[in-house]
């Protein structure tokens, strides 16, 4: 029998979580460190699948659990698997994981539940990744709400609202979101159940059945999994939790949420909503492509009248979102390959943000851009790490974002054409409120206020260390990602192809 390393990338954090359960509370140190040993095994494993995945032949690999009815009357099975599309959220998930633990190390307040929750929120979303059973996708997704209640509320951190309602807000919509879906599902489950006359979860047998409903069908099932996948991914106007929830967040949390949370809801659209129901898809693209621009460009103008550090942030993630949503509305391999790859992209780079913001709040007490300024001159490095986000963000060519973005654009304009151009217009708002976030936060005469303030050191370091050589790395070096999701978009375009070119047109 092969490792099963997909679920050993998964039950490191939990076994982390289950020793630090029976560690005295009063040992800081060691709690940390078992933390971050947890993420560093599904790290380094999810490395190792990430580079042994064998892009020739494709499809899903390292498979666990298929042959392994869980509920048989619902054709459940506790399906895990990885593909070219999966295998870069997972090891995005774990880049931020590990990166999340370092920023977080000076938590003192409950350390060990922090860690415990931050691990259990960890897993659940690297759980929606690798499983290919519905049911079970659903199930880790449901996983992650309830840790990122309970941690934004008792460690969150917020002026312009409470923790507590940041946390309720964020809850509220995330389940809405999921009701929305779990309807779909069910709907889809029963219809497809009804053609072929045996019950089955998984994505593949999903698909095959559903290519058999009716047009109109495909439709208003797509339709419940727009507004699911629509609410996570923060799709304008259901957009409003995202700044909220952010500013009101620990930063471990605001750097999972941002980093792989939200890419949840673009996941699912192209592996899930996409795959499934194509002919839904192509009837809904057109609306999709004026939500992901409106978003893109209101999001961006929102962040620009932002005097908050998380809040610029919060918003431009919104701002960000909406490309992968234009990207997946054209439906084509280009602008696929760059919904996935701007995905991993602002992952890194919001993750990388967040962690700075959390470091800042940390040393000076404010995430208030006008009681700032000067502070490159006392913290060079986290001045570093700010301004290497920053320019992630406005993509930067050399940097990782730069080629998904480009790749979008191209997309756009071959299926949708003027309508790009106000998507492009949301770069230069970008570069806007960027650049002048950093000019307000680090440059400009020093603060003597400030002048005693010490600079990210030690394990402070590691998510500068970490998700900046991710930036530098695929910025220099994109094959490394798009051979990859290339291998696993080419066939999902495929599959999608055939079933539009039987399904006509509407």
């Amino acid at each position: 029998m092969d490792f099963p390393i997909l679920l050993t990338i998964l039950l490191a954090p939990v076994a982390a979580a289950l020793i630090l359960a029976f560690v005295p509370k009063e040992e800081h140190t060691l709690i940390r460190c078992i933390a971050a040993v947890g993420t560093f095994v599904s790290l380094a494993l999810s490395l190792f699948a990430y580079f042994t995945y064998n892009q020739a032949v494709g499809g899903l690999q390292f498979a666990f659990g298929n042959d392994m009815p869980w509920i048989k009357d619902l054709g459940v099975t506790f399906f895990l698997a990885a593909d070219g599309i999966s295998l870069p959220m997972l090891l995005l998930t774990n880049l931020i994981g590990f990166s999340a633990i370092f920023a977080s190390w000076n938590v003192n307040n409950r350390p060990r539940e922090f860690f415990i929750l931050l691990l259990l929120l960890i897993t659940g979303v690297m759980g929606t990744f690798i499983a290919h059973d519905l049911f079970i996708f659903l199930l880790f997704y449901e996983v992650v709400v309830i840790p990122i209640y309970i941690m934004v509320v008792i460690w969150g951190s917020s002026k312009r609202v409470t923790k507590e309602y940041a946390g309720m807000k964020l809850t509220i919509y995330l389940l809405i979101g999921s009701a929305f879906l779990l309807v779909g599902v069910i709907a889809l489950f029963v219809k497809t159940t009804a053609i072929t006359g045996a019950p089955d979860m998984s994505f593949t047998g999903l698909a095959a059945a559903a290519q058999q409903l009716s047009p109109f069908d495909q439709i208003w099932l797509f339709a419940l999994m727009l507004l699911g996948f629509g609410s996570l991914i923060s799709m304008w106007p259901f957009h409003s939790w995202s700044p909220d929830g952010y500013a009101g967040a620990p930063t471990a949390v605001s750097m999972i949420h941002a980093g792989v949370l939200k890419k949840i809801g673009g996941y699912g659209l192209v592996k899930i909503a996409l795959y499934m129901l194509p002919l839904g898809a192509k009837f809904w693209a057109p609306y999709m492509a004026v939500f992901g621009v409106i978003g893109v460009a209101y999001a961006a103008m929102g962040a620009l009248a932002q005097k908050d550090l998380k809040y610029v942030v919060g918003y431009s993630s919104v701002s960000h979102m909406g490309y992968v949503i234009l990207a997946v509305a054209c439906m084509d391999v280009i602008g696929l390959n760059g919904a996935v790859a701007n995905m991993f992209a602002h992952g890194v780079m919001a993750a990388l943000f967040f962690s700075m913001i959390g470091f800042i709040y940390e040393k000076t007490h404010t995430r208030w851009i006008p009681d700032m300024g000067g502070l490159a001159r006392q913290t060079p490095r986290l001045a570093a790490g700010f301004m290497l986000a920053a320019m992630a963000s406005l993509g930067l060519p050399g940097l990782v974002s730069f080629i998904p973005e480009f790749t979008i654009f191209i997309s756009a304009f071959n299926n949708f054409g003027g309508l790009a151009v106000v998507g492009i217009a949301g770069i230069i708002i970008t570069a806007l409120y960027v650049l002048r976030a950093g000019a307000n936060t680090l440059f400009g005469p020093p603060r003597p206020e400030y002048d005693h303030l010490q600079d990210i050191k030690g394990p402070e370091l590691v998510p500068l260390v970490v998700l900046g050589t991710v930036l530098v790395v695929g910025g220099f070096l994109p094959s490394l990602l798009f051979d990859m999701i290339n291998s696993g978009v080419v066939p999902l375009h495929a599959a999608i192809s055939d079933v539009l070119q039987l399904g006509g047109s509407f």
